[in-house]
């Protein structure tokens, strides 16, 4: 991804995986951070495919420490509960709320697409809506339609700098290759169309994350994964 205005050319990179510690959660986000500051400081806007939401936020760590940034996150969970699996803090269920804490992402800034399904927690939604996070849940963005949304995206990241955050949970579960799938989601064609819809901001890097082929029996990626 390269912060240039919409279709005009740009270089892109293959930088090859992000090395990871299998044995040690903090490690593994240490050395993600690393990996993606050095992308960072040669002025590059990473684009990452990942598994885990949880990359996000070393991610962000890298990119976003002079300043917060604003976030478009396209999802079917919130992502922002204060712990998850028996007190964990660091997991896919929670992201952005470290990322808010750590001043990484601006809340009033941050707009979340598609949310439905269960909960691990009712904070989880309470705390997103007390500091200023804009959700869309399923219901609405139905009754509203792609355009209307991607435009109150728009409004609400602004001018200033944007990530973006794809989880493919948010896709209706029709598309195969996530471990954690929701039904009721939005099609690929919608996500397209959300997606292009937000050509011209400010975007320094995004990611589309919970891609998991062993849960996909046809051995077919998600096609938001193909593109």
């Amino acid at each position: 991804m390269s912060r240039v205005a919409p279709y005009e050319l740009c270089r892109v990179g293959d930088h090859g995986d992000t090395p990871v510690n299998p044995i040690d959660l903090q490690d593994s986000l240490a050395r993600i951070e690393r990996f993606f500051a050095r992308l960072h400081e040669a002025g590059a806007a990473p684009l990452a495919a990942g598994g885990d939401h949880l990359i996000t936020l070393p991610i962000l760590r890298a990119i976003a420490r002079e300043r917060p940034v604003g976030l478009v996150h396209f999802d079917a969970h919130s992502d922002t509960s204060d712990s998850y699996f028996g007190g964990e803090k660091y997991t896919h269920g929670t992201p952005f709320r470290r990322a808010v804490e750590e001043g990484l992402v601006d809340p009033k800034r941050m707009i979340q697409i598609g949310i439905r399904g269960s909960m691990y927690d009712h904070d989880e939604k309470d705390w997103a809506e007390s500091v200023g996070i804009r959700i869309v849940h399923i219901e609405e963005y139905f009754e509203r339609g792609p355009k209307v949304v991607i435009a109150e995206a728009r409004r609400i990241v602004g001018d200033g700098p944007a990530y973006v955050s794809f989880d493919v949970d948010g896709l209706d579960p029709s598309t195969p290759g996530t471990g954690t799938p929701e039904i009721g989601g939005y099609s690929t064609a919608e996500a397209q169309q959300m997606l292009r819809g937000l050509a011209g901001l400010d975007l320094v890097g995004g990611d589309v994350v919970e891609v998991a082929p062993p849960f996909d029996p046809s051995g077919t990626p998600p096609s938001s994964a193909r593109r």
